[in-house]
């Protein structure tokens, strides 16, 4: 038996504004979208264009109120091919919530306070 994965799902508040978000931080791209019949629920799944993995992203027509996410021990991570490039455009777009420079990373934060890790290419 073997597993891979697949795709990692966070829910939003506002999916538009959430598209917006992990396309013009990392250049995510909206790869497929389920409608429930009813209307209350819009999943798209975006894709880096490279590999298979894809995030769900979950909008909840009844959702109102922000998603509580705990203490937020939780997150993606990315590796980007040019770190430097990428520190300065997420600095430049004032998403990056947290850095730890002696590991030589750091983070965004997204319209719903999920945390992404930016990692140099190996």
């Amino acid at each position: 038996m073997k597993f891979t994965f697949d795709h990692n799902n966070i829910n939003v508040l506002d999916l538009e504004k959430s598209i917006d978000f992990y396309k013009e931080a990392l250049g995510f791209e909206v790869m497929r979208t389920k409608e429930a019949s009813d209307g209350s629920f819009i999943l798209k799944f975006l894709g880096d264009g490279f590999t298979s993995h894809s995030l769900e992203l979950t909008w909840l027509k009844d959702r109102t109120e922000a998603y509580n996410l705990g203490e937020n021990e939780f997150h993606l991570a990315v590796r980007v091919d040019d770190f430097d490039a990428a520190y300065e455009h997420h600095k430049k777009t004032g998403c990056i919530c947290y850095e730890n420079k002696a590991m030589g990373i750091y983070f965004i934060i997204d319209p719903d306070g999920y945390w992404t890790e930016i990692l140099p290419k190996k």
